[in-house]
């Protein structure tokens, strides 16, 4: 039975199995799926099974419902696919023997840590600097893109944290929370284009691949 797999800054929150013909998503009670976020509408989207194809519908919501990124008003979902409404995510799973584990969701946290310089400005105003962002490229959440908003941002997976990817005024750069030479693969150190990197920032640029614990990503600017 297909399910659905409800994440919040990439902590796994519950599975629900899609056993009927529709699924509500919204803040209001009466929806099957109740999520109380001030960001979700009070009917917000649909899941709707017709056969074998499942599909998502945005109930013209105020903030808009994401498909592996992109805003969509109805779209036909496939294994793998990422929903987002609000800051709640479902990943959809279609696959009957297809498990998962926590590892497979990114893990990515805001440090909302501030650092100011003599003259009381804050070195981490960023407001009108370009946005970029990681979109997963393997794995079951595949197209899964985050926004890389805040000022600190962490990367790792089941709270252990691996990189930390930092939006300043001359761009974004990363550098490995600590420094490792594990051979556990969920604690190898963070790889930038086919090279580990170490606790020493280094500046990303447009279309770098990233590679944390066997995931990968591409880093890019949202133009």
């Amino acid at each position: 039975m297909a399910k659905l797999i409800l994440t919040l800054d990439g902590a796994v929150i519950r599975e629900y199995e899609i056993d009927k013909d529709s699924i509500s998503i919204g803040r209001k009670h009466g929806n099957d799926i109740q999520l109380n976020d001030l960001t979700i509408s009070g009917r917000h989207a649909l899941i709707t099974t017709l056969g074998e194809h499942a599909y998502v519908d945005d109930l013209g919501s105020t903030n808009g419902t994401l498909l592996n990124g992109a805003r969509i008003a109805k779209a036909q979902l496939k294994h793998g696919d990422t929903i987002q409404t609000g800051n709640y995510q479902f990943t959809y799973f279609s696959e009957l023997d297809s498990d998962y584990e926590p590892t497979m969701f990114l893990r990515a946290e805001i440090e909302d840590t501030q650092i100011m310089d003599m003259g009381g400005q804050n070195q981490n105003e960023t407001k009108g600097e370009p946005l970029a962002g990681v979109r997963v490229m393997n794995g079951p959440l595949a197209k899964k893109v985050l926004e890389l908003r805040k000022p600190f941002n962490t990367l790792g997976f089941n709270g252990d944290k691996l990189a930390m990817i930092t939006r300043n005024t001359n761009g974004y750069t990363i550098s490995a929370i600590r420094q490792t030479t594990t051979h556990n693969p969920n604690t190898r150190p963070p790889i930038l284009n086919g090279n580990p990197i170490s606790i020493d920032p280094i500046k990303l640029n447009d279309h770098d691949v990233l590679e944390l614990a066997g995931t990968k990503m591409e880093f890019f600017y949202l133009h």
